[in-house]
């Protein structure tokens, strides 16, 4: 269900994180869902349970997800208020550095478009991060 590359730059919590939100944007995890215990994640993947503990305040700070004392951990309801205007704006200026860089590096303008509506059609496809070019 949840995959770490102990090789990936990016930390292992916002790996964590990045798969969680994954699997709930592509409804594997429905609404209200229970997630694994902090203790029974940390175990199944092998990692300290404060790197999972960290992932589940910043999901649940983004409003991914919600706890129920006594319970456990769910996911949120989707909520189209939860769109944050500072987050999508610091989103924009990533494409837009990104795209700069493509450019600096030699790919033309049409390469480019073709590139972005790939990834927009489908961003969770792992087979498309390469291949381009």
């Amino acid at each position: 269900m949840f995959q770490i590359n102990l090789r990936s730059q990016q930390s292992i919590y916002e790996q964590i994180i990045d798969n969680i939100k994954e699997l709930i944007i592509r409804g594997v995890l429905p609404e209200d869902s229970e997630l694994p215990s902090i203790r029974e994640l940390s175990r199944t993947l092998t990692v300290n349970p404060n790197t999972v503990q960290k992932a589940f305040k910043e999901l649940e700070r983004e409003g991914f997800i919600y706890k129920v004392k006594g319970r456990g951990t769910f996911v949120s309801p989707r909520q189209e208020s939860r769109i944050d205007p500072q987050a999508v704006q610091k989103v924009c200026d990533d494409i837009r550095n990104s795209i700069q860089e493509l450019s600096y590096l030699g790919v033309s303008k049409e390469e480019i478009q073709k590139m972005v509506s790939d990834i927009a059609a489908d961003p969770f496809d792992e087979d498309k991060k390469e291949g381009y070019l």
